[in-house]
């Protein structure tokens, strides 16, 4: 994990809950709209509040910038926050579709009219169905550990057996982190494991997350992220196979691919100044960050970009003022 220096206070969030179809959303919210920029707003993976999810990223002294330089909304899911009390035996907890169908209204009844996304794993999914799903509300999209597949039979299969005699916290613990993190029980690793009896209703999502539907993700037409995409993924990470194979399945000229070296399954966690760096020549590219934001990344360990299989194969590190694949950067940077 990166040490680097305490980081000043983040700034005050502010509650609010919104009714959907599928439950009350939580909104953590940190600053005030700004006309012209869009919303940085994040989702979760299963098995985590925003905090624990995200804390170390946007705690990050340098991640602090970006927070001033937006509008911060953290979303949970249903039944997902601190404290949430259980849902009753047979509830039937919305899929990760639906839950995607259910960010419209979020979004609306917050007064946001576009986004930057920040989501990890089932919430890298969700994000990313909801920009299929709504591509004029999505200006870019930040996707840790995307797995866009479908579970075939044979992986329902494996996973009812696997549930015979592995509890579904350790389950999910197994699809957060690598094996080797499992294996020494890092204090990342024990604080999730923790954590993970104070949310009774994360079963459910889980049950969500393995069930889903594909993506379909294609490279052009209807079933295509028409924005900029940044896909990130640890080193072994549980999700490397999935998010190669979904990099290649993404337009080279908007898509970006960091595989982070000793990220392990959750870099958002242990690298967040790496990410951070991935993160901000990422908005630069898309004119919302100037240069001289881009200071520390020479004092950062290198790390690896790869843009994947055939035409969009090649492998570089990351420099100073540049990151693997992705669109050119716009000729001037918003303000």
């Amino acid at each position: 994990m990166e040490l680097h220096e305490a980081a000043p206070p983040p700034p005050a969030e502010v509650k609010h809950l919104l009714e959907t179809p599928f439950g009350v959303v939580h909104a953590w919210i940190s600053g005030s709209p700004r006309p012209g920029r869009p919303s940085l707003v994040t989702w979760p993976d299963v098995g985590h509040t925003h905090r624990t999810c995200f804390s170390e990223l946007f705690g990050h002294p340098e991640m602090s910038e970006i927070a001033r330089s937006f509008h911060l909304v953290q979303l949970e899911p249903p039944g997902m926050e601190e404290g949430a009390p259980p849902y009753p035996s047979g509830y039937q907890y919305p899929s990760l579709e639906q839950l995607a169908e259910a960010v419209p209204g979020v979004l609306q009844g917050l007064g946001i009219r576009s986004i930057v996304g920040v989501g990890v794993g089932a919430g890298a999914f969700v994000l990313a169905k909801f920009g299929l799903l709504h591509p004029e509300a999505v200006e870019g999209l930040v996707l840790v550990n995307l797995d866009p597949r479908a579970k075939g039979w044979m992986d329902w299969a494996a996973s009812k057996l696997s549930g015979l005699t592995t509890s579904t916290n350790e389950m999910i613990l197994g699809h957060l982190f690598t094996q080797d993190e499992l294996a020494a029980a890092s204090p990342v690793v024990r604080r999730l494991r923790e954590h993970l009896p104070a949310m009774p209703n994360a079963p459910l999502l889980w049950t969500m997350y393995t069930s889903r539907g594909d993506l379909g993700l294609e490279r052009s037409g209807a079933r295509s992220l028409s924005c900029p995409v940044l896909l990130v993924v640890g080193d072994n990470s549980p999700h490397e196979d999935a998010v190669v194979e979904c990099n290649a399945k993404l337009d080279p000229t908007q898509t970006s691919f960091l595989k982070m070296a000793d990220g392990g399954g959750q870099p958002q966690i242990t690298q967040p100044g790496r990410l951070t760096e991935a993160i901000k020549y990422f908005l630069q590219g898309m004119g919302y960050m100037a240069a001289s934001a881009m200071t520390r990344l020479s004092r950062s360990r290198t790390g690896s970009v790869t843009a994947g299989e055939g035409e969009r194969s090649r492998s570089r590190t990351l420099s100073r003022g540049s990151i693997g694949g992705g669109a050119a950067p716009p000729p001037t940077a918003n303000p």
